[in-house]
Parts: C-alpha cells; structure tokens; sequence
C-alpha cells in the first residue's frame, strides 16, 4: 500500500510519523511489528512523540483484518483529497475576496492549477502487466497495420520521403525539430502542423512561446496560399492574392486548430491546458511546442538550467505519453557547430541537456547548405537530418524550401542529383 498512500494523507501529526517509520522498515524489507516500529521511532526520535509503546500496541489491537487493507487505503486517500480540496477552496475564496490587483482569469488559471495539482499527486493508475495481456494488445495492433496495407502507421508529415523513413508521426513519440537560426525549424514545424490540421478531423494544439498566435496564421496564410508573406504581413496585396488568401482562409476555417501563445508557460500548466482542451474537443491528433527552451519551471531559481531542461524534456514525454499522440517540440542547438567545418548538426549539439536526445523519440535537424554557403549549387534545398530514430533508420531526407511563402514541399523527382544518391 505504500504506493497509495503517503504520510502526507495522515491528518494527525502523530499517525504521519507511525507511517513513516512503516516506510523506512518497508524500504530496508525489515518486518514490522509493534516491537521493530517502536524501536525505528526510538531511533528517529519520535517514539515519545506517538505517544510511546502503549498508543502502538492500542492500535495494532484495534487494527481491522488485513484482508481489507486496499479498502482502507482508499478511504484515506479519499479523506486526505476531500481536505485538500478544501483547503484549496479556501485558498481560492481568499484570493476572490481580495484579488490584490489580479484579474479573475488570472485567479481563475490559479484556482485551476491548485485543482490539477491534487489530481497530479492522486496515485497513477498502471504497473506490471502480465505478458498475456501485452500480447493480445501487440496482435491487435500488428492486424490493425496489416489490414490498413499502408507504410503511413502514424500521422502523415505531409512529405513523401519523410514518411517513407519514419512511417509518419507515431502516436506517443517525443519528436525534436532543431536548427541553428535561419534554417526554417519553426517554418517546418509549423508546415506539419498544416498537414495534420488537414488530413485529421481531431485537434491540433500549438504552443507558440515566442510568436503571437496571429504572426503564426499568417504564416500558415502564406505557406498554404502560396503567397509571398512579407505580402500578408504588410497588407499589399496584389490582385491575384486575394483568391489565394481566401482560399487558404477557407481551408483552416472550422478545422479543430487551438494556438496557445502564452509566454514562458510550465509544464504543469501545459498539460492542465492541453488536459482542458480534450475534455472540450476530444482527442488530440498533434502536439507542437515552440520552443522547449522558453519555458519554465515555476520557482525555480535558475541556478542549473541544465536540470530545469531535463525537467522539461521529461515532461514533454510525459505529456506524448499522456494523450497517446506525437509531440513535437523544437529546440535550440549550441553555437559551437558554427566552428566546424561540417555545420550540419549531430546529437550531441542539442543545447543545454542531454537529456533531449535521451528522452526523444525523433529527432530531426533542419540543415540548409545556403545559409552557409550562398553560392551552393544546392540553393532552395533543405535537408532534414533524422539523428535519431527510437524503432527505425537514421538518415537525411531533402525537400524544397520556398522561403517566401514560408513553405517546404517534396523536391521534384530528378531535379538534383546528390553525391549520396
């Protein structure tokens, strides 16, 4: 029961040291009894506190069957919510009497965290599942991909060779865009968000950190009407532009797109807005963070930003994991790639943990030879550089990049011919 229940579900002091004496004895595998506990407590310090041998022995002697133990559990799990949620109703009443010049959204967002912070320390389901049980789910799935007669297992990326190498975005896959600025990373990122919004009917959420969500529709504006955005941006459009735009007004209009541009948001509150936003729409097809190095860790003092990235990095598996749908997460990488002579980006310039690649389903680097390079006879060409790949090849695949219209598509068959063809 030690995974159910914690100390801090005691509601008296006394019991909350009895039940962690119980885990210190349960940590080392020493039975416990009335004798081996009461001399843990003597050891801690605390066996006068719980008021000695006498108070142990009168609770062993009033202790229930042990058959019923897991009943027991729940009723003081259920007690210690039901006080927490009481505590949190007045620490929510108190912020509503006297907001102290804060906005009842932004008491709102707080009420809400408070909330989903007790549901995140509630026990998890899962654990050890027997292999009989693994297997008959693994055959369903092989059947299921079998009888589809499709490569694409997961969310078509919209591009051809990509697909073929990755077999599409897979369901609970940590996916890392990286590049060096200037590469396209976040056009990319944003051009598989397009493709997903039209080839699925369920929601695609974007968290964009570092741009308003209105600079980033009209980014999808001009990648998908093909019009130039500087264009868009300014409101010059030429006559022929405008059935463009309608157009792709008209493909994004009614699809199940959610933009969240909140600056330097946690983790927590991402997966309670994510949480929130599939309660109301239904399930979640996409996942795009831009970027994974904007947010933050609620106080956090920013002494180790290495461990706070981890902790981010996890948390965003945690959260593919969550909603059984791939997230996509972009990255910064380090400046010391622009010494070498070879700038195409390897694992390990992921900037600030390593921890990145080593939660990272995916990872893909957005590599273009002229920005380096002008005079490249590669120009318009983006290779997108697969480091990592959890259940299949490494290796680099190549498309257009049409940087005005803030778009990649599939290159032409024939029109380059590379040294690795």
């Amino acid at each position: 029961m030690l995974d159910q229940v914690s100390d801090g579900d005691f509601y008296r002091h006394d019991h909350r040291l009895i039940f962690r004496a119980i885990f210190a004895l349960a940590e080392r595998n020493s039975p416990f009894d009335v004798v081996t506990l009461s001399e843990q407590l003597d050891k801690e310090g605390h066996l006068s506190q719980v008021g000695g041998l006498a108070y142990l022995g009168e609770l062993a002697k009033n202790t229930p069957s042990v058959a019923n133990i897991k009943a027991y559990a729940q009723i003081i799990r259920e007690r210690a919510t039901l006080r927490q949620l009481i505590g949190i109703s007045n620490e929510i009443a108190d912020s509503a009497y006297a907001p102290q010049g804060r906005t009842g959204e932004e008491i709102l967002d707080e009420a809400e965290r408070l909330i989903f912070q007790i549901a995140e320390a509630r026990p998890k389901t899962g654990g050890p599942i027997g292999i009989n049980d693994i297997l008959v789910k693994a055959i369903d799935r092989i059947d299921t991909l079998f009888n589809a007669g499709e490569a694409i297992t997961g969310l078509s990326t919209g591009f051809t060779d990509l697909d073929e190498a990755t077999s599409g975005l897979q369901p609970a896959d940590l996916i890392i865009v990286a590049g060096r600025p200037s590469m396209g990373k976040t056009t990319f990122a944003m051009n598989l968000v397009e493709n997903a919004v039209l080839r699925t009917d369920k929601a695609v959420l974007v968290f964009s950190l570092e741009m308003p969500a209105d600079s980033i529709v009209i980014r999808m504006l001009a990648s998908l009407g093909r019009i130039d955005q500087t264009k868009v941006r300014a409101g010059k459009l030429d006559d022929d532009d405008w059935p463009r735009l309608t157009s792709a007004v008209n493909l994004l209009n009614d699809r199940k797109l959610f933009i969240d541009d909140t600056a330097g948001i946690s983790p927590s509150e991402m997966r309670a807005r994510t949480r929130r936003l599939a309660r109301e729409h239904g399930e979640i097809a996409l996942i795009m963070v831009d970027y994974l190095q904007l947010m933050q860790i609620p106080g956090s003092s920013g002494d180790s930003r290495v461990n706070e990235i981890s902790e981010i990095s996890r948390s965003l598996k945690g959260l593919a994991k969550e909603f059984n749908c791939p997230v996509i997460a972009l990255s910064q990488l380090n400046r010391s790639l622009e010494q070498r002579p070879n700038k195409r980006p390897v694992n390990s310039d992921l900037r600030e943990s390593g921890a990145i690649e080593q939660d990272a389903d995916i990872i893909m680097f957005v590599y273009r030879d002229e920005v380096y390079h002008p005079e490249t006879e590669y120009k318009g060409v983006a290779e997108i550089i697969i480091g990592k790949q959890r259940n299949g090849p490494i290796g680099t695949t190549r498309l257009a990049f049409l940087g005005k219209y803030s778009r990649f598509e599939n290159l032409a068959p024939g029109s380059y011919q590379f040294d690795d063809d």
